[in-house]
């Protein structure tokens, strides 16, 4: 799991996990499973920015066997957003692609266009949570979902190695608009909540809603869908600027005027969603923040309340590793089970699609409704939780308190080169007698050695330079003492 440059001045692990480079002062450029992220003007420059959307393109291409499917554009309306797009637009009808554009839209939203429009794929200029400095490409294949690591991996190669070929002056792509893309996106949630609960029944409840789209690319369609559901929507800094008016990552140090207004208003719910509205957090109508990982139990048990009870034994759903243990409570009480993959979309996707998994998503509050797109989904999200506070006739607050209790913890390190080899032997002999998962990083199931409940997982990012620890056990307590012990464990 060494790092190890190349040429172009990146770093990549063996494991097919982040490229880590300083092309540029000591801004990192990272390439991984996730696409391309970098910060504008320094690691991502209009000559990379092209380089990558032209590796897509060639990408595409192989998949698409030279047909003339078009490809899906969309940006999640961050400040330099168009700057980007523009180039990645430029660069894939330099490659001879046809491009439609869907001006700012959703990662998830974009998903849903190129089974619209059966195109080849999509590109999508996001950085996700990051910083607002940050911008980045990320793919979307033929299937309307994240590539899977191979095909990921070959993108990366064609990154490194120059591998586009360029269309001749007759063969150059074109561009079209499409201003639509939000209403078909939210006529699909639509069409599948109405088999969780009626439409009416949620219109009925008219529930008073609070949502912080950071100013990035879901307000549009978080209107459309809680109108359409009969909601009393209010929205903060929902001008799709690209302007964060916070950190854009929905966490609880970052939401103090969604709770604010949560509970001045009386509302059922605030939502939170992140700049491209493929993940969502959740405060309750006291305002107290109920977070990322709740979005997930929550929805899986709106998806399985619903199904006859003579269909809920032998549903499989779908997390990664990193994700609350609460999905399995929820599974067990409907006789479903939860597969676990390694972190990152595109693997969870990966193993749904083949095993009949209707339900999945990771604890960073991403929903992945395969019935509406494969790809994590606010939008999703949201109807899920309101069908089942509709379906339920409970308050968010009481669906949350008849969860189990677990309390979640995460730190970041700075990447150590050296760190990744220490990994397993450190943390195996650290925490001996628990169970051992390799599959991304290290997971240590604590359970079974007197934990509690507890589990324990370190791994090296795909999207930033950093190490990723993570515990949850039945206290904060217990959590924090866990992920002390790892991080005196690797030093």
């Amino acid at each position: 799991m060494s790092a190890t440059p190349n040429a172009a001045g990146e770093s990549s692990s063996a494991d097919g996990g982040s490229v880590v480079g300083e092309p540029v002062g000591s801004a990192p450029l990272m390439v991984s499973v996730s696409g391309c992220r970098g910060i504008v003007g320094e690691s991502l420059t209009p000559v990379t920015i092209a380089r990558y959307a032209g590796a897509i393109a060639e990408h595409l291409r192989r998949k698409a066997g030279d047909g003339p499917a078009p490809v899906v554009l969309a940006r999640d309306g961050r400040a330099s957003g168009a700057m980007v797009g523009d180039v990645v637009s430029g660069a894939l009808q330099a490659a001879g692609c046809r491009v439609i554009d869907l001006g700012v839209a959703t990662t998830p939203t974009a998903g849903v266009m190129v089974g619209h429009h059966h195109a080849a794929g999509a590109v999508v200029v996001t950085a996700s949570h990051n910083p607002q400095q940050w911008n980045g490409l990320k793919a979307i294949s033929a299937g309307a979902c994240a590539p899977p690591r191979d095909d990921a991996e070959e993108i990366g190669r064609l990154f490194r190695e120059g591998g586009t070929r360029w269309a001749s002056h007759e063969a150059m792509g074109s561009v079209e608009a499409d201003d639509t893309a939000a209403h078909v996106h939210v006529a699909r949630v639509l069409d599948a909540v109405e088999r969780i609960a009626p439409l009416d029944a949620i219109r009925g409840q008219s529930f008073r809603v609070v949502v912080d789209s950071v100013n990035g690319s879901g307000s549009r369609g978080a209107r459309l869908l809680l109108e359409a559901l009969g909601c009393q929507p209010t929205f903060i800094h929902d001008s799709s600027s690209g302007v964060f008016p916070h950190a854009p990552e929905p966490l609880a140090e970052n939401l103090g005027e969604l709770a604010a207004q949560t509970a001045a208003q009386g509302a059922a719910v605030g939502f939170a969603q992140d700049p491209d509205a493929d993940r969502l957090a959740l405060v309750d109508s006291r305002g107290r923040y109920i977070g990322e990982e709740y979005t997930l139990a929550l929805s899986a048990m709106s998806y399985l309340d619903a199904l006859p009870a003579a269909r809920r034994d032998g549903v499989k759903l779908a997390t990664n590793l990193s994700t609350s243990r609460m999905i399995e409570d929820v599974a067990e009480q409907y006789g479903a089970t939860v597969r676990r993959t390694a972190v990152g979309e595109a693997n969870l996707v990966e193993w749904m699609a083949p095993n009949g998994s209707p339900l999945g998503g990771e604890g960073n509050g991403g929903v992945i409704w395969p019935e509406v797109v494969p790809i994590r989904d606010s939008l999703s999200a949201m109807a899920l939780v309101l069908a089942l506070m509709a379906r339920t006739g409970a308050t968010l607050a009481d669906l949350v308190d008849d969860l189990p209790r677990y309390a979640i913890v995460k730190r970041k390190v700075d990447f150590d080169g050296g760190m990744l080899d220490r990994l397993e032997p450190a943390l195996t002999s650290a925490f001996a007698g628990s169970a051992v998962d390799t599959t991304d990083g290290v997971r240590l199931d604590l359970t079974g050695a007197g934990g509690g409940k507890a589990w324990l997982h370190v791994r090296a990012s795909n999207t930033e330079p950093i190490v990723r620890l993570i515990a949850e056990a039945p206290s904060a307590e217990r959590a924090e003492s866990l992920l002390d012990e790892a991080a005196a464990a690797l030093t």
